[in-house]
């Protein structure tokens, strides 16, 4: 028996004889005679049921998704490849500026007015869309990481980005928006929770850094009832 096997059954056996000696110190107390009484009967265990088993099982996706979002950001230095010192309000513009279809004039055109409240190096005005900037190490290289949040405007959505610094260029490796109800960073992902139109549901979102494809990866996407722990955890 492998020995991994092997401890998880002595840990199992310990825990069983603890819950008798638990159960026989209760009697006791409770001046009855010692016997063990039983819990009832255990619900039988079901498994799952394989559908359409004659079914080819398919060995490529269907549709392209766009998984991995990877690219290097133009125009925006990395000095000293410290990422605190990049401006994140001259993120916003660099990509604002990549897309005048969405910002000069599409849907989001107050976004790129009200940038003009931004201040040179920060978000200085109250106007400004641009979000407080977190630093935190999300790709497990030993430096920091930024993950920057801005107004996309007018409306209700928020954008979130993941940058970090790759031979001394900055990289974005993960990009969403959506109407968001909070944002958090746990271990090497982000998990982001938006409003769903189901009520008492949520949708809680997470990415996680994949060192093989470079990227934050979408590895989970769930629905769950408001309240519920789900992806804090990760």
């Amino acid at each position: 028996m492998p020995p991994a096997r092997r401890a998880r059954r002595t840990t199992r056996a310990a825990a069983a004889a603890a819950a008798v000696t638990l159960l026989l110190a209760a009697a006791a107390g409770c001046g009855d005679a010692g016997g063990l009484v039983g819990a009832g009967s255990t619900p039988t265990a079901i498994s799952p049921d394989r559908l359409w088993p004659q079914l080819t099982p398919a060995s490529s996706p269907a549709f392209e998704i766009g998984e991995v979002d990877s690219e290097p950001v133009a125009g925006v230095s990395v000095p000293g490849d410290d990422i605190r010192r990049v401006d994140p309000v001259a993120l916003v513009r660099a990509e604002i500026k990549k897309d005048p279809g969405s910002y000069a004039k599409g849907g989001y055109v107050e976004t790129a007015h009200r940038m003009a409240d931004c201040g040179k190096a920060g978000a200085a005005g109250k106007r400004c869309p641009v979000l407080r900037p977190y630093y935190r190490d999300l790709t497990g290289d030993g430096h920091e990481d930024l993950t920057l949040g801005f107004r996309q405007l007018p409306g209700n959505v928020t954008a979130v980005r993941v940058y970090t610094v790759v031979r001394h260029r900055l990289v974005r490796v993960m990009r969403w928006e959506d109407a968001i109800s909070g944002v958090e960073l746990a271990g090497h992902s982000v998990i982001i929770r938006s409003p769903s139109e189901v009520a008492g549901y949520e949708y809680r979102l997470q990415w996680t850094w994949d060192p093989q494809q470079k990227s934050m990866l979408l590895t989970h996407d769930e629905m769950l009832r408001t309240g519920s722990r789900g992806l804090g955890n990760a």
